[in-house]
């Protein structure tokens, strides 16, 4: 098996801040939850803002930071649920119940009958309006639950501390103890928490109707759903167009505390990946750890030792691009049809996208966004062809093309994925990475 003469660059010296590197795979989250990207950002201007109306310490702002960031990085646990609940794009439901009082039981109705089984014939609508009333609030409370825990999760994988997956926790809780997913009020509600609620329903409510309509559901839900003193602070933004302005290009660069900012060295750099390649695959029940097995695979072929470590992150982050991709197509029980394939192809240049936003990320991204490219141009997004693939691409390529269990069938077997990959060597797939796969292939069970 060929290796690599050149070293590893993983201990050269990085100087990045872990808040590019969250701001910019924040987009991620926003596609995830039907959002437009940008809307994390916006939502961490927003309630920076308030968090220095109020006057906070410099730790407390800090964790206020962090925890705007990452907000809704348990959004993607929930999704495939609430999709076969409503019967229709999980995005779609998730960004329509932003606009929504949830407390209120007219408003609630309402949005469930007119998001549920759209183009369905009436009996199948009737099933999936049935199947939501049985869900009930209980079911919804577990809903919110498994999203908020496992966006606290990823706070403390990354080392952020508890103050920051506490806010994370507390995020759909309302001031009058109406919201989920413990139902705890006032200032049982953690401050952080507190701020993300007004935040995120502030920046939801500008976009679709400026900073009138903004103050204006703060106004309406003050006491309700939003802390009193919060509202009361940003009131009187209503009317600061320079501030608004910003929101449409919105930089949170420099929103941090001087002293508090937080690098992201090589060792947070892999928490960070391996953290956000969990998010990515609690998308659908069928692609559990698919994205770490992915990785494990790529670098135990020990092909290359040049800057492995790009390597492993690539592979761990190959798929972001997939959480903008609805849970109805990554878990239909069949084969896709044509609309559902083009919208599946795109998920490459989505990777890709997202990851280009962080300075540091240009190769990685390059990467991760080829790994459905082929040798003989048979792949997508953009065709390339064997001159155009480096080994790193060639390599994470051959990895994922191993498949884990899909709704249709299960994974294959490591006989099976050998004669595969034996059909495909030197064709579209690298000939020296499936040898080598041949001898790791068998002491795994699937990825």
């Amino acid at each position: 098996m060929p290796v690599s003469a050149v070293a590893d660059r993983s201990d050269t010296e990085i100087e990045l801040r872990l808040s590019e590197v969250l701001a910019g795979l924040s987009h991620a989250l926003d596609i995830t939850e039907g959002q437009p990207r940008g809307h994390t950002e916006r939502s961490c201007v927003i309630g920076m803002r308030l968090v220095g109306a109020l006057g906070l310490d410099d730790a407390t702002r800090s964790s206020a930071f962090y925890a705007l960031l990452l907000k809704d990085a348990g959004c993607s646990s929930n999704a495939s649920k609430v999709a076969a609940l409503f019967g229709t794009d999980d995005a779609v439901v998730k960004s329509t119940r932003r606009l929504t009082d949830t407390s209120s039981r007219s408003q609630a109705v309402g949005h469930l009958l007119r998001t549920v089984a759209p183009g369905q014939s009436p009996l199948t609508k009737a099933q999936h309006v049935a199947a939501v009333l049985r869900f009930g609030s209980d079911g919804a409370r577990s809903l919110v639950a498994m999203r908020c825990e496992r966006g606290a999760g990823v706070a403390r994988a990354i080392g952020l501390g508890e103050v920051v997956a506490r806010a994370i926790l507390d995020v759909d809780e309302h001031w009058d103890g109406r919201g989920y997913p413990a139902g705890i009020a006032g200032d049982e509600i953690s401050l952080i928490g507190r701020v993300l609620c007004l935040a995120q329903t502030t920046e939801v409510f500008w976009r679709h109707g400026g900073p009138s309509a903004a103050c204006a559901i703060a106004r309406e839900r003050r006491g309700t759903w939003f802390d009193p003193e919060l509202v009361d602070a940003l009131l009187p933004l209503e009317h600061d167009d320079e501030f608004w302005r910003r929101l449409e290009t919105p930089v949170v660069a420099g929103l941090e505390p001087p002293d508090r900012v937080l690098l992201a060295d090589h060792g947070r750099l892999d928490l960070v990946a391996e953290a956000f390649a969990s998010v990515i695959d609690a998308k659908s029940p069928y692609t559990a750890r698919h994205s770490e097995g992915v990785a494990d695979i790529a670098v135990s072929l020990e092909l290359v030792r040049e800057d492995r470590a790009t390597l492993r992150r690539a592979a761990l982050l190959h798929d972001i691009g997939k959480l903008g991709v609805s849970s109805r197509i990554l878990d239909k029980p069949g084969p896709l049809n044509d609309a559902e394939r083009e919208v599946v192809r795109l998920h490459p240049r989505w990777s890709r996208e997202i990851l280009t936003r962080i300075t540091a990320f240009e190769e990685l991204a390059r990467i991760a966004g080829s790994h459905h490219e082929r040798l003989d141009g048979s792949g997508y997004p953009s065709a390339l062809t064997a001159d155009e693939l480096d080994l790193p691409t060639r390599i994470l390529a051959v990895a994922e093309a191993l498949t884990a269990d899909r709704p249709y069938r299960q994974a294959l077997s490591a006989d099976e994925v050998i004669r595969t990959i034996r059909g495909e060597a030197g064709r579209t797939l690298h000939a020296d990475a499936c040898e080598a796969l041949e001898d790791v292939l068998p002491a795994r069970v699937q990825i």
